[in-house]
């Protein structure tokens, strides 16, 4: 690796993730309220793995570079920015551009890491931990004793989910492959067969009476079960459409048809409700509420990080030189947690 400039990996098209790039370059400097971070670690979350196949609803055009969230510690500050900052470890969420050795972000869209996390245990839980602590408690607004299903309950954001959700009182009960099932009982999860079929009929075995809520990042035919599994006044939390990943097509029409039957049950006069989560929803009318949000909601994460509530599921760290091996990984199915990738 080039150590005397930056590196980052850039996206040119629908390629396998052997056709990611390595590009070399300056190290960009911070514009006014801009700080530069030097990457200490990002991720492989599921927005590239969609972004690779060129089916993420609102990805920039080819060529950009990928990676939604990284921690790093800031190393120059751009005119305006608070006095401080420099030298400080932070976490930012940007939705692309984060698999790069140096990023430039707005100064008021960081949140500082507290000390003692380390930097790819801190990555876990920016965009992982984020998504689950807003869809659980501003979405679902889960209460100790009630019941939840999480689909997916070994992937990135599901570890966090599950993780959070126990700490709050909530017994939950998690799909996953059988291979996973035992590190979900340690979790305090009620593990359901995703592969044995029918998986409703298990789940309403589990819960005859319906679930408080269900967060649901698969999206497709299935969306039908997670809502008719709900309780009365239940919650279906919507955050994402892996059953299309692989198709070929609109990538906006899985999202629009998604969206249109969650509007129409959320308008049903039967108590229940049914959102599709949005982490940047609210930015464009209401930036610094959001940026507020961002940083009230991260810490609270990483508060539960250093309660023990939470434990960071690091799938693998790989150098960012290896984002192919990296990409192939998270896709592959078979691990628990987030690949890191470390510049």
């Amino acid at each position: 690796m080039n150590t005397e400039g930056a590196v980052e990996v850039v996206l040119p098209g629908r390629v396998e993730p052997e056709g990611l790039l390595i590009r070399y370059g300056a190290i960009p400097a911070p514009g006014p309220g801009q700080v530069l971070i030097r990457t200490e670690a990002t991720g492989v979350s599921f927005a590239e793995q969609q972004m690779r196949r060129g089916r993420y609803y609102d990805q920039p055009p080819f060529p950009f570079v990928p990676g939604y969230d990284l921690v790093g510690t800031v190393e120059r500050a751009g005119e305006g920015v608070p006095p401080g900052l420099t030298g400080v470890r932070v976490a930012a969420v940007v939705k692309v551009g984060g698999w790069a050795s140096h990023v430039v972000v707005d100064a008021a869209d960081v949140v500082e890491v507290p000390a003692g996390i380390g930097a790819a245990e801190a990555e876990t839980l920016v965009v992982n931990g984020l998504t689950a602590w807003q869809m659980l408690h501003r979405k679902a607004r889960v209460r100790a004793g009630q019941t939840v299903l999480v689909l997916g309950a070994n992937g990135g954001v599901g570890t966090v989910l599950v993780q959070l959700a126990r700490a709050a009182g909530v017994k939950v009960i998690g799909t996953a492959s059988e291979r996973h099932h035992d590190a979900l009982r340690d979790l305090g999860v009620t593990p359901v067969d995703y592969r044995a079929g029918n998986v409703a009929a298990r789940v309403r075995e589990l819960a005859p009476d319906g679930v408080d809520a269900v967060f649901d990042h698969v999206g497709g035919r299935g969306i039908v079960d997670s809502w008719r599994l709900l309780a009365p006044g239940g919650t279906l939390v919507s955050y994402g459409t892996a059953a299309t990943r692989d198709d070929t097509g609109s990538k906006q029409l899985p999202v629009l048809k998604l969206l249109g039957r969650l509007w129409l049950w959320h308008a049903l006069p039967n108590g229940r409700r049914a959102y599709f989560f949005n982490l940047w929803a609210g930015r464009a009318l209401a930036e610094d509420r959001f940026r507020a949000r961002l940083r009230h909601d991260l810490t609270q994460v990483f508060d539960a990080l250093q309660r023990g509530d939470v434990t960071p599921r690091i799938a693998a760290r790989l150098p960012l030189t290896r984002v192919a091996d990296a990409m192939r990984l998270a896709e592959s199915g078979t691990v628990a947690g987030k690949v890191v990738l470390i510049p």
